[in-house]
């Protein structure tokens, strides 16, 4: 059994560690009310542009974006991958990563090639160490995400696109549900739909019920330039607006895994202090004994 100094020194450091990861879980759930309220504040603006997106395209259907022409027999992909720049978050980019690899596993398997944006320093460091060919980077992004960083990383993958080096384009992040539940998610951000669809909307009724108000009325826009230009700033803007949206809900639940990953750290670290506090008990009950027996025995002696 352990003496009764190295019992109290592993007391001592757990106590210590406990409140180190107690002081996270409150500046972790403190910057998590902000980037929820960062991630909520953003979706009217996804939501704005792509109404304005939508009627454009019904207003000129002769007109078609190369961002929602599909292509067949894809030959190479663009994938963005949205991670977080630091760890103590769970299970988050473990999981946002075996996603990737999946996938990535499964177009290698078709003799599809892929290339990568890192946007976040850990699934940076994963796709480094596979020897990932990552055509840009964005890393430290802070607690708050500036659209001015990201679109010098996305705008490589849009324009590999617009140039046929890739055929699609699509983005893996963490889709925040709750305080205690992220999602990750791994969806196609270019070819767009035909019909653009709103990803915020609350459920498929809402959508049929946007598609039937949009279809009833004709829109008539005067534009300046011209109809061509306009309609490709604005999808430009809109698919900007959904890469923003999807940092935004990734650092959302990146606070929220961290405050529960540290919720948990401290919950065990009381639990060990609870046990060494037994112990420590037990081995010094055991050497008072101990100390008493041969003090009676050297008097039963004399």
């Amino acid at each position: 059994m352990a003496g009764i100094k190295e019992i109290r020194t592993k007391i001592k450091s757990v106590q210590n560690t406990r409140k180190i990861t107690k002081a996270m879980e409150m500046v972790a759930a403190s910057k998590m009310r902000k980037a929820q309220e960062r991630m909520r504040a953003g979706r009217p603006y996804a939501t704005k542009v792509y109404e304005m997106a939508s009627h454009m395209m019904e207003a000129n259907p002769e007109y078609t974006h190369p961002f929602l022409i599909e292509r067949t027999g894809l030959k190479a992909v663009g994938i963005v991958v949205v991670s977080t720049d630091k760890g103590l978050c769970g299970g988050l980019n473990t999981n946002i990563m075996r996603l990737v690899l999946n996938r990535m596993r499964e177009f290698n398997d078709k003799n599809i090639k892929t290339q990568f944006t890192a946007l976040g320093n850990k699934g940076l460091g994963v796709l480094t160490r596979i020897d990932a060919n990552v055509v840009s980077q964005e890393i430290g992004l802070g607690d708050k995400p500036e659209l001015d960083r990201l679109v010098g990383a996305i705008k490589v993958q849009l324009d590999d696109y617009l140039a046929g080096r890739v055929d699609a384009v699509y983005i893996a992040t963490n889709r925040f549900i709750n305080t205690m539940k992220q999602e990750a998610t791994f969806t196609r951000l270019l070819p767009l739909p035909g019909k653009l669809v709103d990803p915020y909307q609350a459920s498929s009724a809402d959508n049929e019920e946007k598609e039937s108000v949009t279809a009833e009325h004709g829109w008539d826009y005067l534009y300046e330039p011209d109809a061509q230009t306009v309609i490709d700033e604005l999808l430009q803007r809109y698919v900007e607006g959904l890469v923003y949206q999807c940092v935004a809900e990734n650092m959302a639940s990146e606070q929220s895994a961290r405050m529960v990953a540290m919720k948990a750290a401290s919950d065990n670290a009381k639990k060990v202090i609870g046990d060494l506090q037994l112990v420590y008990n037990k081995t010094r009950q055991a050497a008072i004994t101990k100390e008493i027996s041969e003090i009676v025995g050297g008097a039963a002696a004399v």
